[in-house]
Order: structure tokens, then C-alpha cells, then sequence
């Protein structure tokens, strides 16, 4: 009875361990969980928008932007924008979820992009389009000067 019990439970193990991990987790491996960056700054057209947050991974450079109802996807170190679909974008108590696999082939067009040091802070400015709004990030600093984000 004991070594049947131990067949059974090897043989479970083996078939567990067969089955791929990605097949059980296909949808939730695609998407990835942006947290809120803390004490940000964002202006539109040099005001507060009524309505924003500013979410980031782990990787660094890479930002997620709500303006309002709108997504955007800031890529600091190319110097781009990506207008997202709002409604691939999922809310997860104050994080959001969002894959990169749905980010547009083509950046916005993001002329007069200006980034500075200010402080304790790194100002990224940049117009949404030739005569389009300004938009305006300012993104903490570690103490040792390096972006935190």
C-alpha cells in the first residue's frame, strides 16, 4: 500500500513538473504591474492637470503618464512618446497593469524635447506635436544625482 502511495505521488510530481510554466500563466506573464512614482510633478501647458499619476517598472527611463483619461508611454533615454490605448491599461488597487507587447510602432512626435537637472529633481519637458501642448515631468532624484525612476 506505502510503495503505491509513493508511485501515485511520484508519478504527480513528475507530471506537475512537466506541464510548462508559462501555460498557466500566459496572460498574467505579458502584463506587468507599474506602481506610482512618489513626489512627482506634472504640468500641461505649465498647470496642474486635474487628473494624473505617473507609474514605473523596474526598469529605468520607462514611464507610464495618465493624463486625465489619456496613457502615455515616455521613454526617457530614446526620447519618445507613445500615445497608449487606455483601454489596455488595467487598474490594480494603485498600481496599474500594462504590457509593453501593446506599445505603438510609432513614437508621437515630441519636438522641442529638453531634459535638466533641477535640484533634487530631473525636469523632462517636451510638446505633444509641432504646435501641439507642452507636457512636463519632473521625476525625483536619488541623492547621489541618478534618477530614482
Amino acid at each position: 500500500m506505502r510503495s503505491l502511495r509513493f508511485v501515485l505521488l511520484a508519478a504527480a510530481l513528475c507530471f506537475s513538473s512537466a506541464i510548462p510554466s508559462n501555460v498557466s500563466g500566459q496572460g498574467a506573464a505579458q502584463k506587468q504591474v507599474w506602481k506610482p512614482v512618489a513626489f512627482a510633478i506634472v504640468k500641461f501647458n505649465d498647470e496642474a492637470p486635474k487628473s494624473w499619476n505617473i507609474y514605473h517598472t523596474e526598469k529605468k527611463g520607462i514611464l507610464l503618464v495618465q493624463l486625465w483619461k489619456r496613457f502615455l508611454l515616455v521613454d526617457l533615454k530614446e526620447q519618445e512618446a507613445y500615445e497608449i490605448d487606455p483601454q489596455t491599461v488595467k487598474p490594480a488597487g494603485e498600481n496599474v497593469e500594462w504590457s509593453p507587447a501593446d506599445k505603438p510602432s510609432q513614437p508621437l512626435d515630441t519636438p522641442e524635447w529638453k531634459m535638466r537637472d533641477v535640484g533634487s529633481m530631473e525636469r523632462v519637458r517636451f510638446r505633444l506635436g509641432k504646435g501641439g501642448h507642452f507636457l512636463e515631468l519632473q521625476i525625483p532624484l536619488l541623492i547621489n544625482g541618478k534618477p530614482a525612476y
